[in-house]
Protein backbone atom coordinates (compact mmCIF):
# COMPACT_ATOMS: atom_id res chain seq x y z
CA UNK A 1 0.00 0.00 0.00
CA UNK A 2 1.59 3.54 -0.72
CA UNK A 3 2.36 5.25 2.01
CA UNK A 4 4.14 8.35 0.44
CA UNK A 5 4.90 10.27 -2.01
CA UNK A 6 8.12 12.45 -2.22
CA UNK A 7 10.22 14.39 -4.84
CA UNK A 8 12.99 14.26 -6.67
CA UNK A 9 14.21 17.39 -7.65
CA UNK A 10 17.33 17.39 -10.23
CA UNK A 11 17.90 21.08 -9.87
CA UNK A 12 17.36 21.85 -13.55
CA UNK A 13 19.09 24.77 -15.23
CA UNK A 14 16.44 26.20 -17.67
CA UNK A 15 17.84 27.10 -21.07
CA UNK A 16 19.18 30.56 -20.76
CA UNK A 17 19.09 30.40 -17.19
CA UNK A 18 21.85 29.95 -14.01
CA UNK A 19 22.55 27.38 -11.08
CA UNK A 20 21.88 30.20 -9.18
CA UNK A 21 18.46 30.61 -10.19
CA UNK A 22 18.29 26.92 -10.27
CA UNK A 23 19.33 26.76 -6.27
CA UNK A 24 16.50 29.57 -6.10
CA UNK A 25 13.85 27.06 -7.64
CA UNK A 26 15.10 24.38 -5.39
CA UNK A 27 14.21 26.40 -2.36
CA UNK A 28 10.74 27.17 -3.99
CA UNK A 29 10.04 23.91 -4.44
CA UNK A 30 10.89 22.18 -1.43
CA UNK A 31 8.78 25.04 0.60
CA UNK A 32 5.93 24.25 -1.67
CA UNK A 33 6.29 19.82 -1.21
CA UNK A 34 6.22 21.03 2.73
CA UNK A 35 3.29 22.87 2.93
CA UNK A 36 1.55 20.19 0.50
CA UNK A 37 2.57 17.07 2.44
CA UNK A 38 5.17 15.45 0.31
CA UNK A 39 7.17 13.22 2.86
CA UNK A 40 10.78 14.53 1.02
CA UNK A 41 13.00 15.70 -1.41
CA UNK A 42 15.50 14.45 -2.78
CA UNK A 43 18.70 15.47 -4.73
CA UNK A 44 20.71 13.51 -7.25
CA UNK A 45 24.58 13.79 -7.64
CA UNK A 46 25.87 14.55 -11.42
CA UNK A 47 28.66 16.20 -13.00
CA UNK A 48 29.71 17.83 -16.04
CA UNK A 49 25.87 18.40 -17.22
CA UNK A 50 25.12 21.70 -18.11
CA UNK A 51 21.35 21.52 -17.20
CA UNK A 52 21.82 19.70 -13.66
CA UNK A 53 23.31 21.63 -10.82
CA UNK A 54 22.97 19.40 -7.89
CA UNK A 55 26.55 18.42 -8.08
CA UNK A 56 27.79 19.72 -4.85
CA UNK A 57 24.63 17.36 -3.40
CA UNK A 58 25.36 17.82 0.46
CA UNK A 59 26.14 21.66 0.02
CA UNK A 60 22.37 21.97 -1.56
CA UNK A 61 21.00 19.83 1.07
CA UNK A 62 22.44 22.34 3.46
CA UNK A 63 21.19 25.22 1.71
CA UNK A 64 17.66 24.01 1.60
CA UNK A 65 17.36 23.09 4.67
CA UNK A 66 18.37 26.16 6.30
CA UNK A 67 14.97 27.57 4.07
CA UNK A 68 12.84 24.71 5.32
CA UNK A 69 11.66 23.86 8.93
CA UNK A 70 10.05 20.33 8.39
CA UNK A 71 10.52 18.35 5.62
CA UNK A 72 13.22 15.60 5.07
CA UNK A 73 16.21 16.29 2.77
CA UNK A 74 18.23 13.83 1.25
CA UNK A 75 20.61 12.31 -1.46
CA UNK A 76 19.06 10.23 -3.74
CA UNK A 77 21.48 9.48 -4.70
CA UNK A 78 24.94 10.35 -3.43
CA UNK A 79 27.69 8.15 -5.82
CA UNK A 80 30.05 6.36 -3.00
CA UNK A 81 32.80 5.23 -4.99
CA UNK A 82 33.49 8.80 -6.37
CA UNK A 83 34.32 9.66 -2.72
CA UNK A 84 35.87 8.14 0.66
CA UNK A 85 32.98 6.73 3.11
CA UNK A 86 34.83 9.09 5.82
CA UNK A 87 34.10 12.38 3.63
CA UNK A 88 30.17 11.42 3.03
CA UNK A 89 29.99 10.44 7.14
CA UNK A 90 31.40 13.48 7.98
CA UNK A 91 29.24 15.73 5.58
CA UNK A 92 25.83 14.20 6.55
CA UNK A 93 26.32 13.73 10.09
CA UNK A 94 27.03 17.29 10.11
CA UNK A 95 23.56 17.59 8.31
CA UNK A 96 21.77 15.78 11.05
CA UNK A 97 23.74 17.71 13.46
CA UNK A 98 22.18 20.89 12.33
CA UNK A 99 19.04 19.67 10.97
CA UNK A 100 18.10 16.60 13.41
CA UNK A 101 15.94 14.00 12.46
CA UNK A 102 15.58 15.44 8.38
CA UNK A 103 18.12 13.92 6.63
CA UNK A 104 18.25 10.76 4.40
CA UNK A 105 21.42 9.47 2.65
CA UNK A 106 20.72 7.50 -0.73
CA UNK A 107 23.44 5.75 -2.17
CA UNK A 108 24.30 5.08 -5.67
CA UNK A 109 26.99 2.92 -7.53
CA UNK A 110 27.44 4.85 -11.21
CA UNK A 111 29.76 7.42 -11.52
CA UNK A 112 26.94 10.26 -12.52
CA UNK A 113 29.06 11.21 -15.29
CA UNK A 114 30.47 10.12 -18.48
CA UNK A 115 34.15 8.32 -18.48
CA UNK A 116 36.14 11.62 -19.31
CA UNK A 117 34.28 13.39 -16.30
CA UNK A 118 34.44 9.95 -14.10
CA UNK A 119 38.91 10.27 -14.84
CA UNK A 120 38.70 14.15 -13.85
CA UNK A 121 37.09 12.84 -10.67
CA UNK A 122 40.14 10.49 -10.01
CA UNK A 123 37.26 7.70 -10.01
CA UNK A 124 38.90 4.45 -11.90
CA UNK A 125 37.21 2.18 -13.14
CA UNK A 126 37.07 -0.21 -10.83
CA UNK A 127 35.79 1.80 -7.87
CA UNK A 128 32.52 0.24 -7.73
CA UNK A 129 33.76 -2.80 -7.41
CA UNK A 130 33.48 -2.12 -3.48
CA UNK A 131 30.72 -0.71 -2.99
CA UNK A 132 29.41 -2.77 -0.73
CA UNK A 133 31.91 -3.09 1.39
CA UNK A 134 32.02 1.05 1.06
CA UNK A 135 28.39 1.11 2.21
CA UNK A 136 29.33 -0.89 5.41
CA UNK A 137 32.08 1.20 6.18
CA UNK A 138 29.87 4.53 5.85
CA UNK A 139 27.12 2.72 7.76
CA UNK A 140 29.86 1.89 10.43
CA UNK A 141 30.61 5.83 10.93
CA UNK A 142 27.08 7.06 10.97
CA UNK A 143 26.30 4.56 14.17
CA UNK A 144 29.75 5.18 15.89
CA UNK A 145 30.60 1.21 15.26
CA UNK A 146 33.76 2.64 12.82
CA UNK A 147 34.93 -0.64 10.88
CA UNK A 148 38.39 1.23 10.69
CA UNK A 149 40.19 1.11 14.23
CA UNK A 150 41.20 4.78 15.59
CA UNK A 151 39.01 6.71 12.84
CA UNK A 152 35.79 8.54 13.71
CA UNK A 153 33.78 10.64 12.41
CA UNK A 154 33.10 14.18 13.59
CA UNK A 155 30.44 14.92 13.52
CA UNK A 156 28.57 12.07 12.22
CA UNK A 157 29.11 9.42 14.63
CA UNK A 158 25.65 8.17 16.73
CA UNK A 159 23.86 10.05 14.54
CA UNK A 160 22.64 7.25 12.71
CA UNK A 161 21.54 8.70 9.25
CA UNK A 162 19.20 6.53 7.53
CA UNK A 163 21.01 4.89 4.41
CA UNK A 164 19.05 3.39 1.29
CA UNK A 165 20.22 1.45 -1.79
CA UNK A 166 19.57 3.28 -5.01
CA UNK A 167 19.62 1.37 -8.43
CA UNK A 168 18.18 0.14 -11.73
CA UNK A 169 19.85 -3.26 -11.88
CA UNK A 170 19.41 -7.03 -9.22
CA UNK A 171 22.82 -6.00 -7.92
CA UNK A 172 21.17 -3.07 -6.25
CA UNK A 173 18.30 -5.24 -5.05
CA UNK A 174 20.47 -7.72 -3.91
CA UNK A 175 23.03 -5.65 -1.57
CA UNK A 176 19.72 -3.22 -0.16
CA UNK A 177 18.09 -7.15 0.45
CA UNK A 178 21.07 -8.58 2.22
CA UNK A 179 21.59 -5.48 4.32
CA UNK A 180 18.09 -4.74 5.67
CA UNK A 181 18.06 -1.13 3.79
CA UNK A 182 15.48 0.28 2.23
CA UNK A 183 15.32 0.10 -1.95
CA UNK A 184 15.09 2.85 -4.09
CA UNK A 185 14.54 2.09 -8.02
CA UNK A 186 15.62 4.60 -10.89
CA UNK A 187 12.94 3.77 -12.63
CA UNK A 188 11.77 7.41 -13.81
CA UNK A 189 15.00 6.71 -16.34
CA UNK A 190 15.95 2.89 -16.58
CA UNK A 191 12.76 1.10 -16.14
CA UNK A 192 13.38 -1.88 -17.50
CA UNK A 193 14.51 -4.16 -14.52
CA UNK A 194 11.78 -2.90 -12.25
CA UNK A 195 9.33 -5.34 -11.90
CA UNK A 196 12.33 -8.03 -11.33
CA UNK A 197 14.58 -6.24 -9.14
CA UNK A 198 11.59 -5.27 -6.69
CA UNK A 199 10.53 -8.99 -6.43
CA UNK A 200 14.27 -10.02 -5.95
CA UNK A 201 14.27 -7.60 -3.31
CA UNK A 202 10.75 -8.84 -1.39
CA UNK A 203 12.49 -12.33 -1.86
CA UNK A 204 15.35 -11.94 -0.38
CA UNK A 205 15.54 -9.30 2.27
CA UNK A 206 16.53 -9.83 5.86
CA UNK A 207 15.43 -7.42 8.69
CA UNK A 208 18.34 -4.80 9.82
CA UNK A 209 18.52 -2.85 12.87
CA UNK A 210 17.63 -0.16 10.65
CA UNK A 211 14.50 -2.37 8.74
CA UNK A 212 12.17 -4.90 10.15
CA UNK A 213 10.33 -5.59 6.55
CA UNK A 214 11.16 -4.58 3.00
CA UNK A 215 10.45 -1.25 1.93
CA UNK A 216 10.13 0.04 -1.81
CA UNK A 217 10.85 3.47 -3.40
CA UNK A 218 9.96 3.63 -6.94
CA UNK A 219 10.49 6.47 -8.98
CA UNK A 220 8.56 8.32 -11.76
CA UNK A 221 7.95 11.62 -13.97
CA UNK A 222 5.77 14.10 -13.89
CA UNK A 223 3.84 16.95 -15.89
CA UNK A 224 0.48 17.97 -14.69
CA UNK A 225 -1.48 21.25 -15.30
CA UNK A 226 -5.12 22.55 -15.38
CA UNK A 227 -5.05 21.77 -18.66
CA UNK A 228 -4.10 18.13 -20.22
CA UNK A 229 -3.12 19.74 -23.30
CA UNK A 230 -1.14 21.75 -21.62
CA UNK A 231 0.23 19.04 -19.88
CA UNK A 232 1.28 17.14 -23.34
CA UNK A 233 3.24 20.32 -24.66
CA UNK A 234 5.40 20.93 -21.76
CA UNK A 235 5.71 16.94 -21.83
CA UNK A 236 6.72 16.81 -25.33
CA UNK A 237 9.12 19.63 -24.60
CA UNK A 238 10.98 17.57 -21.49
CA UNK A 239 11.24 14.93 -24.32
CA UNK A 240 12.79 16.73 -26.87
CA UNK A 241 15.15 18.11 -24.11
CA UNK A 242 16.24 14.94 -23.18
CA UNK A 243 17.06 13.91 -26.50
CA UNK A 244 19.28 17.23 -27.19
CA UNK A 245 21.49 16.69 -24.20
CA UNK A 246 22.57 13.13 -24.90
CA UNK A 247 22.83 14.17 -28.92
CA UNK A 248 25.29 17.09 -27.05
CA UNK A 249 27.38 14.82 -25.44
CA UNK A 250 28.74 13.43 -28.81
CA UNK A 251 31.60 16.32 -29.65
CA UNK A 252 30.43 18.06 -33.11
CA UNK A 253 27.07 17.78 -32.46
CA UNK A 254 24.96 19.91 -34.55
CA UNK A 255 21.43 21.81 -32.93
CA UNK A 256 18.26 19.89 -34.10
CA UNK A 257 15.27 22.04 -34.12
CA UNK A 258 11.85 20.34 -32.82
CA UNK A 259 10.79 18.60 -36.02
CA UNK A 260 13.98 17.22 -36.38
CA UNK A 261 14.06 15.88 -32.99
CA UNK A 262 10.45 14.47 -33.66
CA UNK A 263 11.34 12.76 -36.07
CA UNK A 264 14.10 11.08 -34.32
CA UNK A 265 12.25 9.80 -32.13
CA UNK A 266 10.08 8.25 -34.39
CA UNK A 267 13.10 5.95 -34.95
CA UNK A 268 14.28 2.78 -33.43
CA UNK A 269 17.07 4.72 -31.83
CA UNK A 270 15.06 7.96 -30.97
CA UNK A 271 12.19 4.96 -29.32
CA UNK A 272 14.58 3.88 -27.12
CA UNK A 273 15.64 6.91 -25.66
CA UNK A 274 11.51 7.68 -24.75
CA UNK A 275 11.21 4.47 -23.62
CA UNK A 276 13.72 5.84 -20.63
CA UNK A 277 10.60 8.33 -19.68
CA UNK A 278 8.03 5.39 -19.80
CA UNK A 279 7.19 5.56 -16.29
CA UNK A 280 5.49 9.56 -16.50
CA UNK A 281 2.32 10.98 -15.88
CA UNK A 282 1.30 13.34 -17.73
CA UNK A 283 -1.96 15.53 -17.54
CA UNK A 284 -4.54 16.70 -15.41
CA UNK A 285 -4.28 16.05 -11.67
CA UNK A 286 -7.40 13.09 -12.48
CA UNK A 287 -4.93 11.47 -14.93
CA UNK A 288 -1.72 11.86 -12.50
CA UNK A 289 -3.76 10.40 -10.06
CA UNK A 290 -4.86 7.19 -12.13
CA UNK A 291 -1.19 6.95 -13.57
CA UNK A 292 0.44 7.07 -9.91
CA UNK A 293 -1.89 4.95 -8.58
CA UNK A 294 -1.83 1.99 -11.02
CA UNK A 295 1.96 2.47 -11.23
CA UNK A 296 2.71 2.10 -7.29
CA UNK A 297 -0.04 -1.24 -7.67
CA UNK A 298 2.09 -2.40 -10.12
CA UNK A 299 5.23 -2.52 -8.27
CA UNK A 300 3.73 -3.08 -5.36
CA UNK A 301 5.54 0.67 -4.11
CA UNK A 302 5.13 1.68 -0.26
CA UNK A 303 6.64 4.83 -1.54
CA UNK A 304 6.80 7.10 -4.78
CA UNK A 305 9.72 9.54 -5.76
CA UNK A 306 8.61 11.75 -8.46
CA UNK A 307 10.39 14.08 -10.77
CA UNK A 308 8.50 17.11 -11.93
CA UNK A 309 9.47 18.41 -15.23
CA UNK A 310 9.41 21.72 -16.56
CA UNK A 311 11.59 24.61 -17.45
CA UNK A 312 9.28 27.14 -16.28
CA UNK A 313 9.04 27.68 -12.56
CA UNK A 314 6.11 28.39 -12.24
CA UNK A 315 4.57 25.13 -14.29
CA UNK A 316 6.60 22.77 -12.10
CA UNK A 317 5.01 24.31 -8.79
CA UNK A 318 1.74 23.93 -10.44
CA UNK A 319 2.73 20.56 -11.06
CA UNK A 320 3.91 19.90 -7.97
CA UNK A 321 -0.05 21.39 -6.14
CA UNK A 322 -1.67 19.92 -8.60
CA UNK A 323 -0.36 15.77 -7.82
CA UNK A 324 -0.66 16.70 -4.83
CA UNK A 325 -4.51 17.67 -4.46
CA UNK A 326 -5.29 15.01 -6.54
CA UNK A 327 -3.10 12.19 -4.53
CA UNK A 328 -4.90 13.56 -1.27
CA UNK A 329 -1.77 15.06 0.29
CA UNK A 330 -2.36 18.62 0.42
CA UNK A 331 -2.00 20.70 3.77
CA UNK A 332 -2.30 24.05 2.02
CA UNK A 333 -2.68 25.61 -1.50
CA UNK A 334 0.79 26.96 -2.40
CA UNK A 335 0.86 30.07 -4.94
CA UNK A 336 2.44 29.40 -8.52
Amino acid sequence: MLQALSILDLAPVAPGGTPRESFAASVELARAAERLGYRRVWYAEHHNMASIASSATSVLIGHVADHTTTIRLGAGGVMLPNHAPLTIAEQFGTLETLHPGRIDLGLGRAPGSDQVTMRAMRRDATSSDSFPQDVLELQGYLRGQSRIPGVQAVPGAGTDVPLYILGSSLFGAQLAARLGLPYAFASHFAPDALHAAVARYREEFRPSEQLAEPYVMAGANVVAADDADDAQQQFATVRRRRVRSMIMRQPGAPEYGDAEIDAFLATPQGQQIANMMRYTAVGTGEDVRAFLTGFAESVGADELIVAHHSDDLAARLRSVEVTALAMGLTKESVQA
